[in-house]
């Protein structure tokens, strides 16, 4: 987790925030004109079919639609009707339709539809596990097919430790503040691989684990794991040559990394729910691969050795060590705005029987701008290669805003299709109020009330809102 500075020229900047915003108003008029409409905002159906309009204005006005799949439908002046064509995508879409006056190109009044999305019927989707338990198969085309209700809520390390608790039973900031549980929970797997592997809280990472299995929740992980080269932590990177020592067969680097893998290979493979069943887990590896700050990342790394790196893992897991309960998620951080945000989703990328699940961690802090820009070319990535995607990491550090989660979270999100928004997580403070190293909601914070808000509605999936994901979903296929 690691914020990065990007600098982009003015000029695009301002092209992209006229693109986001909302248009200006139209100015009122100084004389006697007057408009009116039945409705500023309509719904209709995916089938699409005419709909009516009821128009009063003491003028002539014209009509201008910015959607093709809209049009004029003859009707009166007063009751002007359209027709929309049916929606053939899993995505909603918005036009918007203007009655301008003829005289007057200024003064309008405007009618925003909004046409329900297409819900996805189903089908293949590919995996990178041939051999993936039954209930991995599952939880993807689970991942996939939730993004037509809503996004799960989740929070890393949730049922570990919170703002001024550690390691209690049924312990959540979440559940504290709103009554339920996140619906993704997020771990770190680097302890249980590198040098910290006898660590007692391993034993809480697996207990943790196991309680939001048997809820029906949906497991994440990611790896701050050590440097293999150096034994530092995973922020080491001092040295370009550890991954390409890594990828040379027989040297002392990739020995000692491969007995890590060892070690996860043997949590992953012992990892077993009360019906002697696998758990599966959105494995993150690699995550933030775009940034400088770890050992993988792109300053220590070609793209030709990041792609052997993510492949060779996985193939080490897969195939030497028969795990087989993992999905494989990519999460490039996304903090700014970009020139081309769907090609940064893409960079490095290994290649489509390599990943599973397209996430981002996005720290945008109150830039809904960089937010929106970046959610909408996620969703494009995931669209077109058929994979659920989701955010991984969000958050704002020691945020106060009483309406943060309508406001910064909520509201970019509205229409995107993703399968979750998961929060960085609240440290253990015990009473040190110095320490603002929180992420999330916690009792006693500001945002309280506006987290219950967004707990209510039905888009937001909490652990009571989850189906079980861990069934295959009918019409669905997955190999």
């Amino acid at each position: 987790m690691l914020s990065a500075k990007v600098i982009i020229p003015f000029a695009l900047f301002l092209a992209c925030a006229l693109s986001c915003t909302e248009p200006a108003p139209a100015p009122v008029p100084s004389d006697g004109r007057s408009i009116s409409l039945s409705a500023e905002e309509m719904e209709i159906g995916r089938d699409g079919g005419a709909f009516e309009v009821g128009v009063e204005a003491n003028f002539e006005y014209r009509v201008s639609i910015d959607a093709s799949w809209v049009s004029e439908n003859g009707g009166s002046e007063a009751r002007p009707s359209f027709k929309a064509e049916a929606n053939p995508d899993i995505f909603s879409r918005s036009c918007r339709i203007r009655f301008i006056d003829k005289a007057d190109r200024y003064y309008y009044k405007e009618l925003t539809v909004t046409q329900a999305a297409n819900a996805d019927a189903g089908g293949t989707l590919g995996i990178v596990d041939k051999n993936a338990t039954p209930e991995t198969r599952a939880l993807l085309a689970n991942l996939w097919k939730i993004a037509d209700k809503g996004w799960m809520f989740g929070h890393h390390d949730d049922l570990w430790y919170g703002r001024y608790w550690y390691n209690e039973a049924g312990g959540s900031d979440t559940r504290a503040v709103c009554g339920d549980y996140p619906a993704v929970f997020s771990v770190d797997f680097g302890e249980i691989m590198d040098d910290r592997w006898q660590n007692s809280s391993n034993a809480i990472r697996r207990r943790v684990i196991l309680e939001a299995r048997e809820r029906g929740e949906v497991i994440m992980a990611c790896m701050h794991v050590n440097n293999p080269k150096t034994g530092k932590d995973s922020w080491d990177n001092s040295s370009a040559e550890v991954v390409k020592e890594l990828l040379t067969e027989g040297s002392a680097t990739q020995n000692r990394y491969r007995s890590w893998l060892d070690r996860l290979a043997d949590f992953a493979n012992n990892l077993k729910d009360s019906k002697g069943n696998l758990v599966p887990v959105i494995f993150r590896m690699y995550h933030e691969h775009t940034q400088e700050w770890s050992w993988w990342g792109s300053s220590c790394t070609t793209a030709s050795e990041f792609q052997q790196l993510w492949q060779i893992t996985i193939q080490y897991l897969r195939d030497y060590k028969g795990v087989h309960n993992f999905l494989y998620a990519i999460s490039p951080q996304m903090d700014g705005i970009y020139a081309n945000p769907q090609e940064r989703i893409r960079y490095r990328w290994p290649g489509d029987e390599w990943v599973d699940f397209i996430g981002m961690d996005c720290y945008h802090g109150k830039n809904n701008l960089a937010f929106s820009a970046n959610l909408k070319a996620l969703e494009a990535v995931s669209a077109a290669k058929r994979k659920p995607c989701g955010v991984t990491e969000d958050g704002l550090e020691s945020f106060t805003q009483a309406d943060y989660w309508s406001r910064y979270i909520v509201a970019p999100t509205e229409g995107r299709r993703i399968s979750m928004v998961t929060m960085w997580r609240n440290k253990y403070v015990g009473n040190d109020e110095a320490d603002k190293h929180y992420f999330s909601v916690y009792p006693g914070h500001p945002s309280e009330d506006d987290f219950r808000k967004m707990r209510a509605l039905d888009r937001v999936l909490f652990s009571k809102d989850l189906p079980d994901m861990y069934t295959m979903p009918a019409g669905y296929e997955v190999k």
